[in-house]
């Protein structure tokens, strides 16, 4: 099926970060969108608002379109194999395609900017386009959260140029080719999929890179370029803080912000860039994203404005509620490295106040996987809470359960509580900064903490 083929749509797991930015795309232009989720939620809801027909719960095979030749089905990973909507389109006479499929569908044809990495996709996604929008770039972008400075996870350019988070869950990305591609990190993630690390290189990262149009660009963090070498058809940069061919220099904090000179490869420095984004992780994103923008034609005084304004996204170091007292701050983080990252940036942002945190792992594979490295990360909070794995698409592991982690940490303030007891102890805090970190259903307790501490607030 070709894209221009395509005249009606239908999602099994609609309401999913990046299924849904795709079933605004088409939305957009005017076609039939219909899907399925599991549960409503506000991004569901907002789906509907827009026009887009959904329906929940259970399976209902009776709601999914007959069999036409301009009706594509798209699903996701998340949605069971035995899945009855699933399995009744893929038994049928349907086109039926993976969102990732889809994705490279529409970015056929188009210059694609693809950000890959397993750390800070979304956060690069979201501000190159911000900068290259800024820059009067105009681009389309697929993003991976909900950003505060657009109308949704999908952004209507009208160049030809796209922005999309390259995901490597799965092996999504090589969907993609890109002309600029940016390789943030490579750290073990998705063994369930890749097996070890060295797969993971090789058949995840190094063949992304390969996909890269011939002259294509192709930007990596300095201490992974050594996993990129003899892909020779493409322009090789770097990227970091302090070295690299596009860096950051003469980092200094003023007025609560980072501010940094971006030394590019001819020697050139685009002077006094502030960014208001917490840890120096997001420095190393941004220099990425300018790197991005400079490569595609975007202006100095472009990513100045777009940087200085760039107003975050929703669950990536989110401040809920900021008292003289206490801070509550939700972050998706879901991986050893991110959690030493939020803890890090508190820890920065707040020198003087206890960092206590409350982490829900993610995926019972990547709790096996990661138990040590998440027990060492929690060790750098003052106060740790964890409390049950969310499955998402997996069913239970033996054995593995957040007691693992737990097990390995070394800290004597931590608790292994259930969600209720964990909302009980969160109510109880009076002062510091209260992390909430984790990738699964977490955020729906946010505003219940929130809550606890508004009434204290008012009622004393």
């Amino acid at each position: 099926m070709q894209l221009a083929d395509v005249k009606q749509v239908y999602f099994i797991g609609v309401g999913g970060i990046g299924m849904s930015a795709i079933a605004r795309y088409f939305n957009g232009r005017g076609l039939p969108v219909a899907g399925y989720d599991k549960t409503e939620t506000p991004l569901t809801r907002a789906l509907e608002a827009e026009g887009i027909d959904i329906h929940y719960g259970k399976a209902d095979v009776n709601l999914v379109p007959e069999p036409a030749a301009d009706l594509l089905v798209v699903w996701t990973p998340a949605i069971p194999r035995d899945f009855a909507e699933l399995v009744k389109v893929q038994t049928g006479d349907y086109t039926v395609m993976k969102r990732s499929a889809v994705l490279g569908l529409i970015s056929r044809g188009m210059q694609c900017v693809g950000i890959a990495g397993t750390h800070g996709k979304t956060t690069t996604t979201t501000l190159t386009t911000k900068l290259m929008t800024v820059a009067g770039l105009s681009p389309h972008a697929f993003l991976g959260g909900i950003p505060r400075d657009f109308d949704g996870n999908y952004v209507a350019g009208d160049s030809d140029w796209v922005v999309v988070e390259a995901d490597e869950y799965d092996r999504s990305f090589l969907q993609l080719h890109p002309t600029i591609a940016v390789i943030l990190s490579c750290d073990p993630d998705h063994l369930d999929i890749y097996g070890d690390h060295d797969n993971m290189l090789e058949t995840g990262f190094r063949a992304y890179a390969r996909q890269v149009v011939e002259g294509g660009q192709l930007i990596v963090r300095y201490d992974v370029a050594k996993y990129f070498s003899g892909i020779d058809h493409v322009l090789l940069s770097t990227f970091g803080i302090g070295t690299g061919d596009f860096s950051a220099q003469n980092i200094r904090v003023e007025d609560g912000a980072f501010h940094f000179d971006l030394k590019e490869p001819d020697g050139h420095l685009v002077t006094n860039i502030r960014t208001a984004l917490p840890g120096r992780h997001n420095i190393e994103n941004a220099v990425a994203a300018c790197a991005v923008t400079r490569l595609a034609g975007g202006g100095e005084d472009a990513i100045r404005k777009g940087l200085d304004t760039f107003r975050g996204i929703a669950r990536r170091f989110e401040v809920a509620l900021k008292t003289d007292k206490i801070v509550i701050i939700d972050d998706y983080a879901h991986h050893p490295t991110e959690l030493e990252a939020a803890i890090s940036a508190a820890r920065e942002l707040y020198p003087d106040k206890t960092i206590r945190g409350v982490f829900q792992p993610h995926l019972f594979s990547r709790t096996q996987d990661f138990a040590a490295g998440f027990a060492r990360a929690l060790d750098l909070l003052d106060e740790a809470i964890l409390i049950p794995i969310y499955p998402a698409r997996e069913e239970p592991i033996p054995g593995v359960t957040s007691k693992m982690i737990y097990d390995g940490m070394a800290s004597p303030n931590r608790r292994l509580l259930s969600n209720e007891m964990m909302l009980d102890a969160t109510a109880e805090l009076s002062d510091g900064v209260l992390l909430l970190l984790g990738a699964g259903d977490i955020d729906a307790l946010i505003p219940k903490i929130v809550a606890q501490h508004q009434n204290t607030l008012t009622h004393g």
